[in-house]
């Protein structure tokens, strides 16, 4: 089902890249080679209760940050960097009762999982402003207990496909904002220890439609 999963999010995303690319399509240079832009995540929830609270057990810690480059007007290539701080599985859909898992320590890791990485974004525009993204981000993990001390170290690669739209603002288009959703997959998470194992054995290694705004500045 896993394999299915990840074969099918493939098809699906280089599909609609493919559909583009017609002999009649023209890709021109554009007015602004780089942007950089921050993900603003609308559910607050999906990421942590206590999203402002950077201290709370159920603070992500979050840090994203995106630097691409605009190689014509259809096609950007870009790198991301991200560290979270997770304490509970990402697995968690919303039908499985994910915002009630939110309110009970019984989803709860014995402890914390920092995941830091820097990876590849590609970003192709299908219409207009309508965009499809594939985000492959290779992760490091330190687990930590209760008390804060290291319990052991893993490695992951998360990956994220986006469907969203590109607006932007003021006379020369500098600011924009992308409104979006996307799911989540990630593979080889190795090395938990049995307590953080145990819980994400309990779920799956993919999440469904989450929705977010990406907000950033060309230049």
């Amino acid at each position: 089902m896993k394999n299915l999963f990840t074969i099918l999010l493939f098809s699906c995303t280089f599909s609609a890249f493919a559909q583009t690319s017609s002999p009649e399509s023209v890709e021109t240079e554009v007015a602004h080679k780089w942007r950089v832009s921050l993900p603003y995540f609308i559910i607050t929830d999906r990421i942590g209760r206590n999203f402002g609270d950077w201290d709370s057990p159920t603070s992500t810690q979050m840090i994203e940050l995106h630097v691409k480059r605009n190689l014509d007007n259809k096609n950007i290539i870009g790198l991301k960097f991200a560290s979270w701080r997770l304490f509970q599985p990402m697995g968690i859909q919303w039908w499985d009762g994910l915002l009630d898992k939110l309110e009970t320590e019984s989803e709860f890791y014995p402890g914390h999982v920092r995941e830091t990485g820097i990876g590849l974004t590609y970003q192709r525009m299908l219409w207009k402003g309508l965009f499809a993204t594939v985000e492959v981000l290779p992760q490091f993990q330190t687990y930590l207990d209760i008390e804060g001390n290291k319990v052991g170290n893993g490695f992951k690669v998360y990956n994220s496909y986006h469907l969203g739209y590109h607006i932007a603002f003021g006379k020369k288009k500098r600011i924009f904002i992308e409104p979006q959703v996307h799911c989540q997959h990630w593979m080889f998470d190795n090395n938990a220890p049995a307590g953080f194992k145990k819980l994400d054995d309990k779920w799956r290694n993919y999440f469904l439609f989450e929705p977010n705004i990406y907000v950033g500045f060309n230049f």
